[in-house]
């Protein structure tokens, strides 16, 4: 049963994520039939005024001694380098080794993977720290789409937002959903996020790409709605078709196939946030031979379908394509891509 919960901080402090886990284990909530839960606020030094991200200070309640018998020890993340204090990472340990409940929030999974808790399990964290991640601790199976990951009794979550969908599963698993229902509800938030963080990721093309292909990705941006095929690319940088796939795999990452329909599956989403575009108009715009494959693309790429993300992301201000975009939405002037042709490639 969970009743206790601590959680340590170190600095930098990252507020936000601190304020999750006080809002939902912090406050008492008997009155709504929330049981209380006893909250710890951990530091080395609780007498010390802690640095936080945004200039603030915060000041723990409690010595870090006091997160040794909790039910649960949370760590909301700060730094992407960990817990400074060997003491800290000893108190993880221990947690896991009695049967306790660990939880972090964003960067706090790195504190985790520090105390080796990650070694052979599945996790999230922020999408910005993912590859980070997994590259400084390969042992630990990092899942760039979830929201968070329950694996065993180590619990991770991505960043900001979601560390309030694992604090609400955690009191679904241990004290029923109809209590996570209830704080939920105070809260104001759903108890349940459908998706996973990759609707929130921005996949553009590499920050710097190299001086031999990069007049050619200008010009692709620009004409994501007309067909491309690796002949017709490699003869617009004259190279033979060999040699062009070969570069292009070098230096920009990913095939000439998987690059376009990255770009064109990024266009969509602009295309649904801020234009009323219909998915047959948008699928169009945007390269896509039929809304069936911008579908099937977005859905790959995005984990929501393309209506779903719009009713999610869309501004009030979206509006009707007028004029003549660079995106070129007209049906006379739209071209489709030739998959089978990239494919192969």
């Amino acid at each position: 049963m969970l009743r206790s919960v601590a959680v340590i901080l170190e600095e930098p402090v990252a507020p936000f994520e601190l304020a999750v886990l006080c809002e939902v284990f912090g406050i008492d909530r008997t009155e709504d039939g929330v049981p209380s839960f006893d909250f710890r606020v951990c530091a080395a030094d609780p007498t010390r005024v802690l640095a936080t991200k945004t200039g603030m200070g915060v000041v723990a309640t409690h010595s870090l001694d006091a997160a040794r018998d909790a039910d649960l020890v949370a760590v909301p993340g700060g730094s992407v380098n960990g817990p400074s204090r060997p003491e800290v990472l000893e108190i993880l340990r221990e947690a896991v080794d009695r049967g306790a409940r660990v939880l972090s929030v964003c960067s706090g999974a790195f504190w985790l993977a520090e105390a080796g808790l990650l070694d052979g399990r599945d996790c999230a964290t922020h999408w910005k720290y993912a590859n980070l991640l997994a590259t400084r601790f390969p042992r630990a199976r990092v899942d760039l789409d979830a929201l968070y990951v329950d694996d065993g009794p180590v619990l991770t979550s991505a960043g900001t937002a979601a560390g309030i969908d694992a604090c609400l599963y955690l009191v679904g698993q241990e004290l029923g959903t109809d209590v996570a229902n209830r704080i939920a509800r105070r809260m104001v938030v759903s108890p349940h996020r459908a998706g996973g963080q990759r609707q929130f990721v921005e996949s553009p093309m590499p920050a710097e790409p190299s001086d031999g292909l990069q007049g050619l990705l200008d010009w692709l941006l620009e004409h994501l709605d007309e067909e491309h095929s690796i002949p017709s690319l490699a003869a617009r940088v004259t190279m033979s078709e060999r040699t062009f796939a070969r570069r292009f795999s070098q230096e920009v990452g990913t095939t000439p196939h998987k690059w376009l329909t990255a770009q064109r599956v990024l266009r969509a989403r602009r295309l649904l946030e801020t234009t009323t575009l219909d998915v047959e108009g948008i699928a169009r715009a945007c390269g896509f031979a039929t809304a069936a494959l911008l579908r099937t693309h977005f859905q790959r790429e995005v984990g929501l379908a393309p209506l779903q993300y719009r009713r999610t992301f869309a501004g009030h201000g979206a509006r009707s394509p007028s004029g003549q975009p660079p995106w070129k939405a007209s049906s006379e002037q739209s071209i489709v891509l030739s998959t089978d042709v990239l494919a192969a490639h």
